[in-house]
């Protein structure tokens, strides 16, 4: 049952869910790491054997300014440094021999202990990432070692033309997909069929089991249809002049949760709508920055008209993902843009050697749909704080400190409920760019497990 036929009937729906206040004190819940471990940084597969031998190699239009690199580029890691940073090398060259396994920007747990990772875009945007294939992969990490393994990787495509604009490999027999096509950040297995949630257009779509498109679907909220200025139907216009577009780049689908019979899904935008008739991003009464969740019903193949709101922390943060862990309860994570460990920071000006923006704000929420009407804010009934994690064992490879353990990250793009006391928290290592975990190196994929059951047991009031 949709979250919107559950509020239907709640005596607690109605008009007063609709101005509902943030609440007064959300809980922080106590987190203890319980495992730890990494696919390095250089992971890489071959691509397929049919697909064009332009996915040989990767990375080859990620040089400055998203130019082509015709000689071995050293790559410098600092993306969000502020303006005024020092750069900091991560040790990497592109281009890159085969196609990397990184950017992991949304994961489902199987309840075997083995995981669904997707895999981002590749490089970060539209024109440098047009050698990089889509890609979905089963992973099992073995928390005694540290190690991670990749049992099963798919290569998504749409030999059938499903997709109604030009691809990169249009010309091809395959049509594998790649990341100047989508950026794939929510994945959703659903019986047969696997569900993607796209932040370019931003997009739904569905593949079969063996990844190739049998669905596709335009964004609508409130009966209207969506789009981002990478939208395959954007346009810019022949002079200079305004144009409007309501998802900002790359601000489209962030996370996509399904409720737990798979009826539907909850894509949820990463950033605010840009409200045309206020000349703004939408904010609530009280100007607070707020995220959509629509709701989009998949045997019926269409959106429902539903939708409700989360209320973001402070109006620069992002969210990374969202997983259902019941009807009424999620997990979402919300972070800031800042990377590295706060006991690394510069102590004076920035420099390569010091982290001089470090991470802050990195939670986990749980949240709660429970007696919320359509349009109603969702509450936020407490949070792990991922920059404050007990490892009182030295579970940890590495990132504890005095018997803390932070996950600095830039982007924390994954988390899933794994049973009634644990969550799985995956990063998306941006490669070659990233570098959060340790000065000069470019950031692993890492795995966290964390002991988390009081958050798990809790609910709305």
């Amino acid at each position: 049952m949709s979250i919107a036929r559950l509020a239907a009937i709640a005596a607690t729906a109605g008009a007063a869910a609709l101005t509902a206040v943030p609440t007064a004190a959300e809980e922080a819940f106590p987190a203890t790491l319980a495992g730890h471990a990494a696919l390095p940084a250089l992971t890489f597969l071959p691509p397929p054997a049919d697909a064009p031998a332009l996915f040989t190699t990767s990375g080859k239009f990620a040089g400055p300014g998203n130019t082509r690199i015709d000689d071995l580029y050293q790559v410098e890691g600092g993306t969000w440094l502020a303006a005024d940073g020092a750069p900091r090398m991560t040790g990497l060259f592109l281009p890159f021999v085969g196609q990397p396994v990184q950017g992991f920007s949304g994961v489902r747990s199987l309840g075997d202990g083995t995981y669904m990772m997707l895999v981002d875009n590749g490089f970060g945007s539209k024109v440098n990432s047009v050698d990089a294939l889509l890609q979905v992969h089963r992973v099992e990490p073995d928390w005694q070692t540290g190690r991670v393994a990749i049992l099963d990787s798919l290569f998504l495509s749409d030999p059938d033309g499903v997709l109604p604009f030009r691809l990169t490999t249009e010309s091809t027999d395959t049509r594998y997909l790649t990341g100047a096509d989508f950026d794939l950040e929510g994945m959703q297995p659903i019986g047969e069929e696997i569900w993607f949630g796209d932040e370019f257009g931003p997009y739904l779509f569905a593949t079969n089991a063996d990844g190739e498109v049998i669905h596709f679907a335009e964004t609508e909220v409130d009966g209207e249809v969506v789009r981002s200025p990478d939208h395959h139907g954007v346009r810019m216009p022949s002079v200079p002049g305004d144009v409007s577009f309501p998802v900002r780049r790359s601000r489209g689908f962030e996370g996509m949760a399904a409720s737990v019979d798979g009826a539907v899904l909850y894509p949820m935008f990463e950033g605010p709508l840009w409200d045309d008739e206020a000349g703004a991003f939408e904010t609530d009464a009280d100007g607070n920055a707020y995220l959509r969740i629509i709701e989009y019903d998949v045997a019926d193949r269409a959106f429902t008209g539903a939708s409700w709101r989360y209320r973001l922390e402070d109006p620069s943060h992002n969210i990374g993902d969202f997983n259902m862990i019941d009807e009424t309860r999620g997990l979402v994570i919300e972070r800031d843009n800042r990377e590295g460990a706060p006991h690394l920071a510069c102590e004076g000006a920035p420099a390569s050697d010091c982290f001089n923006d470090p991470a802050t704000f990195k939670r986990v929420y749980l949240i709660d749909f429970a007696g919320v009407a359509d349009g109603g804010f969702v509450e936020k009934v407490g949070y792990v704080d991922l920059m404050n994690i007990a490892d009182p064992d030295g579970v940890a490879m590495h990132g504890t400190v005095d018997g803390v353990f932070t996950f600095p990250f830039v982007t924390i793009e994954d988390v899933d409920r794994v049973d009634d006391a644990h969550i799985i928290v995956a990063n998306d290592n941006n490669l070659p760019f990233s570098t959060g975990r340790t000065i000069g190196e470019a950031d692993m994929n890492e795995f966290i497990l964390l002991h988390v059951p009081e958050l798990l047991a809790a609910s709305a009031q």
